[in-house]
């Protein structure tokens, strides 16, 4: 079971997957909920200080370099993308915002892309790592939400 937990820790930090991913993956493998959701927010919340504080600096440097500039480019590209978009759409409220960015799972919403999106954006480093938590929270009980039926719903249909 140790090597489960391990998995969907793993598979939590992944970016685009993260917790979106590992939370339906721990149902899937028969895992108890409660221990499954605590890993797997931690393991999605992980990155976030690091992605905050280094990310930016790291993709700034990057850009321009030979085989890395233009991944670098990209991620700084679709950051700042959607680090307008929040602003644009948030105004004043840009907290609650990135809150409801990262907090709604779908593809490209996450904590890495909301915490890069907060770091171009220059937000309080404490204001992001607060949303995005509460982000990630809001996703994982969603997420096991939607895994209860559709595990629910398989195991219906296969029993």
């Amino acid at each position: 079971m140790f090597l489960k937990f391990l998995w969907i820790f793993f598979i939590s930090m992944v970016p685009l997957i993260e917790l979106r991913g590992a939370i339906p993956v721990s149902q899937a493998l028969g895992l108890p909920i409660l221990p499954s959701y605590a890993i797997c927010i931690i393991g999605n919340m992980l990155p976030v200080p690091i992605i905050f504080l280094f990310a930016r600096r790291f993709l700034e440097w990057g850009q321009d370099k030979k085989f890395i500039g233009g991944v670098c480019q990209f991620f700084l590209t679709k950051g700042s993308e959607a680090g307008k978009k929040l602003q644009a759409k948030a105004g004043r409220t840009l907290f609650v915002a990135l809150f409801l960015f990262v907090g709604i799972p779908i593809p490209g919403t996450g904590a890495w892309t909301g915490t890069l999106a907060a770091s171009l954006l220059d937000m309080d480093f404490k204001e992001t790592v607060i949303a995005v938590t509460l982000g990630v929270l809001l996703a994982g009980v969603i997420m096991m939400a939607i895994s209860f039926g559709v595990v629910g719903a398989a195991g219906a249909v296969a029993g």
